[in-house]
């Protein structure tokens, strides 16, 4: 028997209405569903998004990922979700879920990594899905950008200076995971005039969902780690 397909499925930033008809599909025909285990006992937002999707037959493969930045944790829990996932591929296709797309800063790029290391020959297939700044500029009502404005996305912000170096060029900047350096931030936003103009969006598409506008009267917000802030340095004016 040839092994089984890992397919890694985008599955939106959370609400479970925003996974694609080709991702619903895979999903629900896979003998096996992976997905990042939520914290502290709780289902992660992958988890949530496609539980009303499952059928009772499926089995369900939570798989280990820290929320750290050390490389040698990482690659040990990379390197052992591969192992997991790899009996379950002998079997049969093997779906995982991740929120967002799949190939947008997904954990799915490191576990397919990690799996085609230890086994070359493994299949692997990817599914996109819709990624958080999409999703957040729509529950904000706005476009995330116009005629030849230029995009800025960073992932992780652990100094201010990161931000600066992007506000004289990009006409729009995203701060994905902002929740550590917020004040920081803010500061910045500040000193700039660009508080205004700026939106946090928390959990976007869920139910826990929450939105902050004009930053100028909110300088000391407590995020979830789920949280983006998107700029408008320089907004389009339509011609």
């Amino acid at each position: 028997m040839n092994p089984g397909i890992l397919q890694g499925i985008g599955i939106g930033p959370g609400d479970p209405e925003l996974i694609t008809v080709k991702a619903l599909r895979y999903l629900q025909a896979a003998p096996v569903v992976a997905f990042p285990a939520g914290r502290s006992g709780q289902p992660g937002v992958a988890e949530r998004a496609i539980a009303s999707w499952l059928r009772p037959h499926q089995t369900r493969l939570p798989l280990d990922f820290p929320y750290v930045q050390d490389p040698e944790v990482l690659s040990a829990a990379w390197s052992a979700a591969a192992h997991r996932v790899w009996p379950h591929l002998q079997q049969g296709n093997v779906v995982f879920a991740s929120e967002g797309d799949i190939s947008f800063y997904s954990t799915f790029s490191y576990l397919a990594r990690s799996l085609q290391q230890l086994h070359p020959t493994a299949t692997i297939e990817a599914v996109p899905g819709i990624c958080s700044p999409l999703a957040a500029a729509a529950v904000l009502g706005q476009p995330l950008t116009l005629q030849s404005q230029r995009l800025a996305v960073i992932p992780a912000l652990y100094a201010p200076q990161q931000l600066a170096e992007v506000l004289p060029w990009a006409d729009v900047v995203v701060l994905l995971k902002v929740a550590s350096v917020y004040g920081q931030v803010w500061q910045l936003l500040k000193q700039h005039q660009l508080l205004q103009r700026s939106y946090v969006v928390q959990h976007a598409t869920t139910p826990h969902q929450i939105v902050y506008a004009d930053l100028s009267n909110h300088p000391h917000l407590k995020l979830p780690y789920f949280s983006l802030l998107i700029v408008h340095v320089r907004p389009c004016v339509l011609e």
